[in-house]
């Protein structure tokens, strides 16, 4: 008897689309919250974008699609981002996940067109971190709460690195101290050291500023347009990867903040601030709350370690650090460390989430940073 034919790997085509979507229909149902397996129109650009590459497996026997992942990156960028890993409910546990994980990193990563790929895992259960884990991928953090699929679920998140990038991290010189534990942790399971970077009192909080009422504009186009026009260098967007698609601004025009607001998943990503992140950082509650309004129930900024002062506004307004993607960013020959800052509104219920044993370290550390934050600290009467 002759062995069964590997699937075939090959990237996407604009013939695949309506296949695609029923595939990423019979995976997740009416509720996957990207456009990513559910507009055509974006489909189509992702598939043609030079700075993306979608990988699809099909059946040997019948050509049926089976299996879909992309690595999407961007102009002026090497980081990626591992999106849209879906097998057909027929072909789980057949290794078609890891056959795409594996084939996407190798065309990305060890061809050296990137330095960094990242992934959000589910944490329902321990299958997607072992496909990942499997792979190369590392864990960096847990995301509570970090979108709503069926209920609100917490994703992890892990990243692959090109080798020797790891190697070749600035120095950072000090942080907050509530952030130690997680670099602590991170060095544990990712074998890196912070052992030079000293734990200093967070910065006071930024002076209350006129409790001015943002406004929110709602027009993806022109704030794209406009985000483009700010930020014509990515180096100054908080987080690369994600286009805004809203805009923050008060009656004075005083400020701007832009942001990617994903309103079928209940989450919001802080992208950029004008004149400087400094002015976000200054009005992260009225931002926060704006947002919360808007119907994001998490709301995150991902923030250079070495901004002791950005990161101390985050504390002082309930930003918790949540993950550590350490060198995230290249500049020059070296490579910078960044902090994903998150903040909920919504109860947190850890209950249902399994972590596998090298992310368990990064969700203690995330529950005792939580607790810091949020629970008050016993007195004892005398």
């Amino acid at each position: 008897m002759s062995a069964p034919t590997a699937p075939a790997v090959e990237r996407a085509a604009p013939g695949d689309i309506a296949e695609l979507r029923q595939l990423y229909y019979a995976v997740y149902g009416p509720h996957y919250p990207t456009a990513f397996g559910t507009d055509p129109a974006v489909m189509a650009r992702l598939i043609e974008d030079p700075h993306t590459l979608w990988l699809v497996t099909r059946c040997p026997r019948t050509g049926a699609l089976t299996g879909s992942a992309a690595v999407h990156g961007e102009p002026g960028s090497r980081l990626g981002r591992l999106e849209g890993l879906a097998v057909h409910p027929d072909q789980r546990g057949s290794g078609l996940a890891g056959l795409l994980t594996d084939a996407l990193c190798r065309r990305v990563l060890d061809a050296g067109r990137l330095d960094s790929v990242y992934a959000t895992v589910r944490t329902v259960s321990a299958g997607p971190q072992r496909v990942v884990s499997r792979n190369g991928f590392r864990p960096m953090g847990v995301l509570p709460n970090a979108v709503d699929l069926d209920s609100r679920e917490s994703l992890a998140l892990y990243a692959r690195y090109s080798p020797g990038v790891l190697e070749r991290r600035a120095p950072v010189a000090e942080v907050p101290g509530p952030l130690m534990p997680l670099l602590r942790t991170a060095e544990r399971t990712l074998g890196i050291s912070y052992a030079d970077t000293r734990a200093t009192a967070p910065a006071p909080a930024p002076s209350p500023a006129a409790a001015a009422e943002l406004e929110m504009i709602e027009a993806p186009a022109f704030v794209r347009r406009r985000f483009r026009d700010r930020f014509p260098d990515a180096a100054h967007w908080f987080y690369p990867l994600h286009t805004p698609n809203v805009l923050l601004v008060p009656a004075d025009g005083s400020f701007e903040v832009y942001a990617c607001l994903n309103r079928a998943g209940g989450y919001c990503a802080l992208v950029a601030g004008h004149p400087g992140p400094a002015v976000a950082a200054a009005h992260l509650e009225p931002i926060t709350r704006a947002l919360t309004r808007a119907g994001a129930g998490y709301v995150e900024a991902l923030l250079p370690l070495d901004r002791h002062d950005l990161l101390s506004a985050g504390l002082a307004q309930g930003f918790i650090p949540s993950a550590l993607y350490p060198a995230m960013r290249r500049e020059g020959d070296g490579f910078h460390d960044y902090v994903v800052m998150s903040r909920t509104t919504e109860q947190i219920d850890f209950r249902g989430l399994v972590a596998d044993a090298a992310l368990q370290p990064f969700l203690d550390s995330y529950v005792s940073a939580w607790a810091s934050t949020y629970l008050p600290s016993r007195e004892v009467a005398s």
